[in-house]
């Protein structure tokens, strides 16, 4: 039995091609429709499917740059950071958790907000990011959330939520779950001075986060689609062992039952906004008088009080005319303290 005889050579066969490298991510799979789309594609159609029109979710700072008009945007509270107060460990250490979560993603926080104008209308806008920790909510975003609320209450300015959320943060134990609680009573605080807020509810909105300040803004709004529930549909199926309905937890779904009172398409968003910012603002103040303080909430009785005091007192013009103005004993009055700087995070008393 001879040898088997070699395969000719071929003048190319000796040489070595190099593969080229191609930047992964460029193409994405729509889960509803299973077509194949360019990323930019995607971007450019504000992170929707072209062929079914399936809202992908969108990253906090994509969404912040599609809502708010151009060059507006002014970010407060940027350098507040998660702590690992219980030491939690699970495959990783909770704290190294954190910094890695921060390298990946560019942000620290699973929150960003700030002020800024939708079609010329100046609102607080609060932007939950999927991609930190999926949106979970810890101390830092409990915080957060309430400070927002507390400088729309002092610049009397409306208050934009958008949630995507898996939930409480579990790495945070019952410090993550008191936020619920937190977070609630600061917009309570924020609807008793007369504010005005709107929360739009993404996919996926489910776990602490919907049982909280998601669902008690003035309007809750939501995206075609949207995953909106507290526990997930798989939880629910085996917990009560009964097939759920179809569309279970999905936006038009608890449109029907009344848990969001509009779907309102990405697209249409924008407008829809403004729109019910107008609709929810008027008579209502929408920029601060100039002697607003933490503790205003700028309603018109402080003005006739240091009025009519100024009046009955002997000597009332002098003191309209001097440094006391608003006093009544000459001691300097809270309302004549200096005003706190408005334009940056510090207008808010924070914690030590």
């Amino acid at each position: 039995m001879g040898e088997p005889k070699k395969k000719p050579r071929g003048r190319l066969s000796g040489l070595r091609f190099k593969k080229k490298d191609i930047p992964g991510g460029l193409w994405l799979k729509c889960p509803s429709c299973d077509t194949t789309i360019y990323r930019k594609e995607l971007e450019a159609k504000g992170h929707t499917c072209p062929s079914c029109s399936f809202h992908f979710t969108v990253p906090g700072r994509d969404r912040v740059a599609m809502t708010l008009d151009p060059g507006t945007w002014n970010e407060m509270f940027a350098d507040l950071e998660a702590v690992d107060r219980l030491g939690f460990t699970d495959a990783v250490p909770y704290s190294e958790k954190i910094v890695r979560t921060m390298e990946k993603s560019g942000e620290k926080e699973g929150l960003i907000c700030g002020t800024g104008d939708i079609l010329g209308r100046p609102v607080v806008l609060a932007v939950l990011d999927f991609k930190f920790l999926g949106g979970s909510m810890g101390e830092v975003v409990g915080e957060k959330v309430s400070l927002a609320a507390d400088v729309a209450r002092v610049r009397h300015l409306p208050l934009i939520l958008f949630t995507s959320s898996g939930g409480a943060r579990m790495h945070e134990g019952v410090l993550s779950l008191m936020q619920m609680a937190k977070t609630c009573s600061a917009l309570a605080d924020f609807n008793s001075a007369g504010g005005f807020s709107i929360c739009v509810q993404t996919n996926p909105t489910t776990g602490g986060v919907t049982a909280s300040f998601a669902s008690v803004c003035d309007l809750t709004l939501a995206e075609p689609g949207a995953l909106i529930g507290f526990a997930g549909p798989r939880v629910i199926k085996a917990t009560i062992r009964q097939e759920l309905p179809p569309g279970f937890q999905r936006a038009e779904f608890l449109l029907e039952k009344g848990q969001v009172d509009s779907i309102v398409p990405r697209e249409d968003l924008v407008g829809m906004l403004a729109k019910l910012i107008d609709y929810g603002t008027a008579g209502r103040p929408l920029q601060p008088r100039e002697d607003s303080t933490g503790d205003s909430t700028g309603d018109s009785t402080g003005d006739s009080t240091e009025d009519s005091g100024s009046e009955s007192e002997p000597g009332g013009s002098e003191a309209a005319s001097g440094e006391d103005v608003g006093s009544v004993s000459g001691e300097e009055s809270p309302a004549a303290s200096s005003t706190p700087e408005m334009d940056s995070g510090d207008a808010i008393p924070r914690p030590e």
